[in-house]
C-alpha cells in the first residue's frame, strides 16, 4: 500500500526537493499578458522575478483544475489499496482546494484533501510534515487528521521590502505606497485563518528585522522537532541573510542549518522581491 503526497506549487518545493522528499507537485499557471507558464516547470523562480521587474502590469496566477488532479491521481493510485493526501494553498486565496475536492470525489475515500489555510513556506511545512508522517508508517487518513489539527499551529510571517507590488495589485492606494516609500516603511504581514493580514510596520530594514524577530520571540515558541523554513523573494537572498544574522538568538543551539526556500509566483506576485519570511510550528500548549 503506497501513500502519495500531492501538493500544488504554491508550497515552493523545487523539483529536486520534491523528488528528495517523495512529493508530487502540480504547477500553478502564471500568465504574463497572453503568455502562459507552468510555475516551477517552464518558469523558474529566478526568471519569474526578472520578468516581474520588467512588466508594468502584474501577472496573474491560475488555479489547478480538477482534471489535472484527476490525471495525476489516476497515475499514482494504480493499486486498489493505494491512497493519497492532497495539500493545497488556502482555499480563501485560490480555487485549487475546491478543484482537489472535486477530483477526490471519484476515489471513494482513498484521497484525503487538506486546505492548508496557508501558502508558500507555511504550506511547505505541512507538505514536509505529511512526508515525514508517511515515512513513519502513518496511513493517508492518519496523516490528514494529524495535519488538520497541526495546521492551526503553523505560523507564517514576512517582512516586505516594498509596498510597490501591493499598490500594483490594488491592495493599497498609490498615496499610501508613496508615503510608505518616503518613510521607508516596511510592513510585516502574516497568514491568519487562510488570509494575508498586516500585523506591523517598521521604518527601515533594521527595525523591520527587529520587529519580525520580536513577533517570533513573543509567541509560544518554535517547535524544532517539526519542520521550519525561512523564505525569500527575488533573485538574491541578501536580505534574508541579514535577518538570520540579526535573529541568531532564535536559532542558535537548536538547528545546525536553517532550511531556506525561494518564494515563487503565488506570493511573489503580490509582495515583490526583497521579502523575508519565517514559517514554523508553534510549541503545543
Amino acid at each position: 500500500m503506497a501513500v502519495t503526497i500531492l501538493a500544488d506549487s504554491a508550497c515552493d518545493l523545487q523539483r529536486e526537493e520534491a523528488a528528495a522528499f517523495g512529493v508530487t507537485v502540480l504547477p500553478l499557471k502564471v500568465l504574463f499578458g497572453t503568455e502562459e507558464y507552468r510555475d516551477g516547470q517552464t518558469l523558474t523562480h529566478r526568471r519569474f522575478y526578472e520578468m516581474l521587474a520588467e512588466c508594468d502590469t502584474l501577472p496573474t496566477t491560475c488555479q489547478i483544475v480538477p482534471t489535472e488532479f484527476q490525471d495525476t491521481l489516476t497515475e499514482a493510485l494504480k493499486n486498489e489499496d493505494d491512497t493519497a493526501v492532497v495539500i493545497t494553498l488556502s482555499g480563501k486565496l485560490s480555487g485549487t482546494y475546491q478543484s482537489a475536492c472535486m477530483a477526490a470525489e471519484e476515489w471513494d475515500g482513498r484521497v484525503h484533501v487538506l486546505d492548508s489555510e496557508n501558502v508558500a513556506v507555511g504550506e511547505r511545512l505541512l507538505v514536509l510534515r505529511a512526508a515525514a508522517l508517511r515515512d513513519a508508517g502513518c496511513t493517508a487518513e492518519e496523516i490528514a487528521v494529524c495535519l488538520d489539527r497541526e495546521k492551526k499551529q503553523v505560523r507564517l510571517m514576512a517582512l516586505l521590502d516594498t509596498l510597490e507590488y501591493l499598490k500594483k495589485g490594488g491592495r493599497i492606494s498609490s498615496a499610501v505606497a508613496f508615503a510608505g516609500a518616503l518613510l521607508s516603511i516596511k510592513p510585516v504581514v502574516a497568514v491568519k485563518d487562510g488570509e494575508v493580514s498586516l500585523i506591523g510596520k517598521a521604518r527601515g530594514s533594521k527595525q523591520g528585522n527587529n520587529l519580525l524577530r520580536e513577533l517570533v520571540k513573543n509567541g509560544r515558541g518554535i517547535d524544532f522537532s517539526r519542520p521550519l523554513c525561512l523564505g525569500y523573494s527575488g533573485r538574491s537572498d541578501e536580505l534574508l541573510r541579514l535577518y538570520v544574522r540579526d535573529s541568531a538568538e532564535l536559532w542558535e543551539g537548536y538547528v545546525e542549518q536553517l532550511p531556506v526556500a525561494s518564494i515563487g509566483c503565488a506570493i511573489g506576485t503580490h509582495v515583490g522581491p526583497g521579502a523575508v519570511a519565517v514559517a514554523y510550528f508553534e510549541k503545543e500548549e
